[in-house]
Order: C-alpha cells, then sequence, then structure tokens
C-alpha cells in the first residue's frame, strides 16, 4: 500500500514509524524540510485514509501541540516477515510429526476456522464473504446446467503454499466444513492456475455434522 503513496507522504509515515510517541506539524515540517501547509494536507489525507491518527498533546508553555502517530493499520504496511516465521514453523512441524499428520493438522486447523466463524452449514455465497473478508477476493460462478464454482482471484497463503502445498488442506477444509461438503479444487495457483477454482461436493449426512462438530 505504501508504494501506491506518494514521496513526501511515504516520507512522513517513515518518520512517524522512528517516533512512536508521535510527532507535530513543526517537526515533521522540519524533518521532511516540506511546508507547514503542506504537513497539515499531507496529514489529513492520511487520517481519510487510516494511516496516521491524533495522538496526545505536549504542552510547550504556549498553546500544546498536536502529535500525530501512526495507526495499527499503518504499521502493519511496513514489511514483516510473518511468511518466514510460517514457513520455519511447519518445516520444523512436519520434522516432528511427520507429513500425513501435518496434512491432518491442515485440515484440522481449517475446521477450527470455520467453526469459528459458522454454527451451521452455509452455501457458496456466504463461504465466499467470510474468503473475502480474509482477503481472497472471491466470487460465486455459475456455469449453466453445473454447480456453482467458488473462484479465489488472490491466494492469501501463495508464497507459503508454494514451499508447503500441504498448506492448501486448510482452504479445503475451511470451504469444506462451511459448506457442509467436499471440495474438488479444480484449478490452484500454486499449481501453475491463473485462479483457485473450488467445487462443492454434497457430503453424507454424518459427515457434515462431522464436518463442523470436530
Amino acid at each position: 500500500m505504501l508504494e501506491g503513496l506518494g514521496r513526501t507522504q511515504q516520507d512522513l509515515l517513515n518518520a512517524l514509524l522512528h517516533h512512536a510517541g508521535g510527532m507535530s506539524i513543526d517537526e515533521l515540517a522540519e524533518r521532511l524540510a516540506v511546508t507547514r501547509t503542506a504537513i497539515r494536507q499531507h496529514l489529513a489525507a492520511l487520517e481519510r485514509d487510516g494511516l496516521v491518527l491524533r495522538g496526545e498533546t505536549r504542552p510547550t508553555g504556549r498553546r500544546p501541540e498536536q502529535l500525530y502517530r501512526l495507526t495499527d493499520h499503518a504499521k502493519e504496511q511496513f514489511p514483516r516477515q510473518y511468511q518466514m516465521l510460517a514457513s520455519v514453523l511447519i518445516d520444523e512441524v512436519a520434522d516432528i510429526i511427520g507429513p500425513e499428520a501435518l496434512a491432518t493438522l491442515m485440515r484440522s486447523l481449517g475446521r477450527k476456522l470455520a467453526q469459528d466463524r459458522e454454527h451451521q452449514v452455509v452455501d457458496e455465497a456466504r463461504i465466499v464473504q467470510h474468503m473475502n473478508q480474509a482477503g481472497y477476493e472471491a466470487e460465486v460462478f455459475f456455469r449453466s446446467a453445473d454447480a456453482p464454482e467458488i473462484v479465489a482471484h488472490n491466494c492469501v497463503f501463495h508464497r507459503l503454499a508454494e514451499a508447503h502445498p500441504v498448506v492448501c488442506e486448510l482452504d479445503l477444509a475451511l470451504i469444506g466444513a462451511l459448506g457442509g461438503a467436499e471440495v474438488e479444487h479444480t484449478e490452484c495457483m500454486v499449481r501453475g492456475g491463473h485462479v483457485c477454482r473450488f467445487k462443492l461436493r454434497p457430503a453424507e449426512p454424518e459427515a457434515v455434522v462431522d464436518s463442523l462438530s470436530n
């Protein structure tokens, strides 16, 4: 997201990152070598976008100075290494419990995520809503004379799944548990597809109950 901002706004956010307690307009103007008016305009835009908020005021002996600081959302736009940590953890768990148990664990995690979101079976449209809350950019695609498909345009675990394809088991278990069905993964970005396509295949009644209760 930071790449979509202008250079001055990026520099402003970077300055605030280095001053967790906040900075005043005067301090930012001096740090960035721009006018106070320009700083005010940039702060207004960044506040509107949820990247900057007003923090405490600082006494000066005259009029208190308003301090500005980064929101948690803004901090998340700077580089993070969640991918590296997750990859190391998966490698370690695989070494300890073995690949088959790891796949079982991923499916268990997917079912748990489903249970946290729904306590009953839902349709494809509702599944897509949950997926989009997590960033999958999914939609329901209808083909004539065929069951609807769930098409995801963004694989939220893509880089991790490239190194550890077993991660896809989590997606399949999540979708299957929400829909109370077996899931056919007809196209996969990790396997070279342009999107990820999922089809729900109705499961036996006992399996539906198990998927939501396990």
